[in-house]
């Protein structure tokens, strides 16, 4: 097991973070550690990190190496949408920092042989927790022809989703689908030549990815997690959550936006009767996206954007004049 310790925008993460010695700080999706360490650097020497990742081999990757920091350190095998949980345990109502970063890792796209890449023959599986019980082949081999065109069309945003999921049903009648290049070529086979000829991505690149969404609930985690992120973060802690999909980037741009209003209430109404006060506000209006030297050296970057909010610190009740919807 072999991980290679890329992060992604390293260095901006960790000045829109703006972390000190001393700080409370979260690593959501620990991956290779290159973010933890990083972070580490930054918050020692009596900082503390709590690090989060469902995948197995992550997390032992992640014991590993930071085991020279088991007085600064706890390490998680969750999903950091169960934070609010972790916290609760470890008897800690806030933190200065947390970091999310949404991408797969070097080792699961390449060594984990969990199928999540087309670019090797591998069994149809895309769990990156191995404890969760449905895999992609599953999903291909069982469900309905309806149920598969909403997977590749919600969340991949794939045009020809009927006629692939149409396919796919017809080609499992007679054997089952169970290999990332059985898949691959399938959908190659559906697509029209013209398609093949124009787009720059592989073609079954948006069926991956929505089997990977669909098998790790990744989008209903992300908006969990974002639900609670106010109540979780100090005043002036802040936010950053790296994405690498117009899907997972709207639901972080809308919660945070949805967080920065202030009163709900109807412009008719002469005071506010909602209550509800600004509780984040972003630091970038727009995204924060990797450099051309990063995604020379980092492929896997090309695709990524940074979002960061801050926690708003509050000193006055709810309330004033409604309709402050702007």
């Amino acid at each position: 097991m072999t991980f290679t310790h890329i992060s992604v925008l390293p260095s901006e993460a960790c000045f829109h973070l703006n972390l000190k010695p001393g700080n409370i700080c979260v690593d959501g999706t620990l991956g290779g550690c290159g973010h933890a360490r990083t972070i580490l650097e930054q918050i020692l020497p009596d900082g503390r990190l709590i690090g989060i990742d469902q995948d197995v081999d992550a997390v032992k990757n992640a014991e590993n190496l930071l085991a020279g920091f088991s007085n600064n350190v706890n390490i998680f095998h969750d999903n950091f949408s169960s934070l609010p949980a972790i916290l609760d345990s470890l008897g800690i109502s806030g933190v200065d920092a947390i970091l999310v970063d949404l991408g797969l890792s070097f080792y699961q796209l390449m060594e984990s042989q969990r199928g999540f890449s087309f670019q090797k023959d591998e069994p149809l599986d895309m769990r990156m927790d191995k404890r969760t019980s449905t895999t992609a082949a599953d999903i291909v081999n069982r469900y309905s022809e309806m149920a598969l065109t909403d997977i590749f069309f919600r969340y991949g945003e794939e045009r020809m989703s009927r006629k692939i999921a149409r396919t796919i049903v017809e080609k499992r009648k007679l054997s089952s689908i169970a290999s990332t290049g059985q898949l691959a070529s399938l959908v190659r086979q559906v697509m029209p030549a013209k398609l093949l000829r124009t787009q720059k991505i592989h073609p079954a690149t948006r069926v991956f990815q929505a089997l990977r969404i669909e098998v790790n609930r990744e989008l209903d985690h992300l908006e969990t997690f974002m639900s609670h992120v106010p109540d979780m973060l100090n005043n002036s802690g802040r936010l950053c959550v790296i994405s690498f999909h117009s899907l997972e980037d709207r639901i972080v741009k809308q919660s945070i936006r949805s967080w920065e209003k202030g009163c709900t209430c109807p412009r008719e109404f002469p005071e506010c009767s909602c209550g509800f006060i600004p509780r984040l506000k972003s630091i970038s209006r727009k995204p924060i996206i990797p450099g051309e030297r990063e995604i020379s050296t980092n492929p896997l970057a090309r695709s990524a954007k940074m979002r960061v909010a801050e926690k708003i610190s509050h000193m006055g009740k709810p309330g004033g004049i409604a309709g402050n919807q702007e």
